[in-house]
């Protein structure tokens, strides 16, 4: 069971999201920024060996407009050097990455130029981790979608629109259950269709399922990964007290925790956890599991 956080590091003194506003793009400026935002994606990454925490969420901002028009800096080109260095140091220490785009990525958006941004977006990701020299454990994470009014027929959307993306995203790609519209069964459904796996997101799937324990539910969606694509991903987080419901805890509670733990049972799954503090509650969930003999 790999642990891992999102995006940033809190303790390190940089972020790999710097970006500028559109108003301000130049080539000049993308350059350095990517440059500052990949030294600080190395930074994190070393913490990460250092505290045995192999399981982190790229952040989708490491190249700022990479799928807008406006760019037309060859940064795939300029930066492969880099990224293939990165990408070696995290083979070689037993490393797992991911990514998610934000919501504004809908596949399922009966709006055709909203697909085609996103789809726009889904090659801009699957291009991070084709440049990081990374396999099919890498994935790219994604909700359904919308229901538009009419659920089956905005998961059959999804379906067929799958099959135009192309083959890098395709061969990445991951739903995950939301915790409003589409449950761990609609995303098994989808799933069946495309041969997508699903990720398990636990305080989703606590705020909306179709009443399947999370046992059962994290067991199904785990059946949905074959070994090419590695052990079965999941999001972990719990409800931050006294906020509306939703939102995700400020620190790691170690018994809500344990009992995530517990209902995993023998499923062997990598762990990211959607908690405002980071690094600091992955530490802690990372040593509560090594006192209790799962590491």
């Amino acid at each position: 069971m790999r642990i891992g956080y999102p995006c940033l590091n809190r303790s390190i003194g940089c972020s790999p999201s710097r970006t500028f506003r559109l108003a301000s793009y130049s080539a000049a400026r993308l350059a350095e920024t990517v440059a500052a935002n990949l030294d600080c994606l190395e930074r994190i990454l070393e913490f990460n060996r250092a505290n045995g925490l192999l399981f982190f969420r790229v952040t989708s901002d490491l190249v700022p407009f990479a799928s807008h028009p406006v760019c037309r800096f060859p940064w795939q080109e300029k930066f492969a050097p880099r990224f293939a260095a990165l990408g070696r140091f995290i083979c070689r220490h037993g490393m797992r990455i991911s990514m998610h785009p934000d919501q504004f990525t809908l596949i399922n958006s009966p709006d055709e130029a909203i697909f085609r941004r996103s789809a726009a977006e889904l090659e801009y990701h699957a291009a991070v981790l084709d440049l990081l020299g990374l396999d099919a454990t890498a994935r790219i994470q994604v909700h359904a979608g919308g229901a538009y009014g009419d659920k089956p027929a905005a998961s059959a959307r999804f379906c067929s629109r799958f099959a135009l993306l192309g083959g890098a995203v395709r061969r990445r790609l991951t739903v995950e259950n939301d915790d409003r519209l589409f449950t761990v069964a609609d995303c098994l459904e989808i799933s069946r269709r495309t041969g997508v796996p699903v990720l398990f997101d636990s305080f989703h799937h606590r705020l909306n399922s179709r009443g399947e324990g999370e046992a059962e539910a994290l067991a199904m969606a785990a059946a949905t990964w074959t070994r090419r694509l590695g052990p079965p991903m999941a999001d972990y987080s719990s409800q931050k007290k006294g906020a509306r419901p939703g939102s995700h805890a400020e620190s790691i509670d170690l018994r809500h925790f344990a009992r995530f733990v517990a209902s995993a049972g023998n499923i062997d799954c990598d762990v990211m956890l959607e908690i405002k503090d980071k690094e600091k509650s992955a530490l802690r969930a990372r040593s509560y599991l090594a006192r209790s003999g799962w590491l």
